[in-house]
């Protein structure tokens, strides 16, 4: 799935703006057009490593879809609601080991 990086950054670096936003059933729909077969987790694996790696600046992931920002207020929004997630999920997992300690090792 990695040599299909060059694709997807080809695609989503044309999906300026929230109005021009690509979902994910859209993109697995494109691929198939193009005859190549793709599972939607596997579209969000391709992205995330796209995203982690830096290869496309500003591209962001909305309910609406994917789609590069220029707006770097949007930018900063965007930042500060992964860090809420980031705290929600170390939460749950400090949850987690709680229950570890509580339950096996008594």
């Amino acid at each position: 799935e990695m040599e299909l990086i060059p694709t997807f950054i080809s695609g989503l670096s044309k999906k300026v703006g929230k109005k021009n936003s690509i979902t994910n059933k859209a993109i697995v729909q494109s691929l198939k057009n193009k005859g190549i077969s793709i599972s939607e987790p596997r579209v969000r694996k391709i992205i995330n490593h796209i995203r982690s790696k830096g290869l496309i600046d500003g591209l962001i992931a909305s309910s609406n879809g994917y789609y590069i920002s220029t707006d770097i207020e949007e930018i900063k929004a965007y930042i500060d609601s992964l860090y809420g997630r980031e705290e929600a999920i170390r939460i749950i997992r400090e949850g987690f080991e709680a229950q570890i300690r509580r339950t096996y090792c008594k």
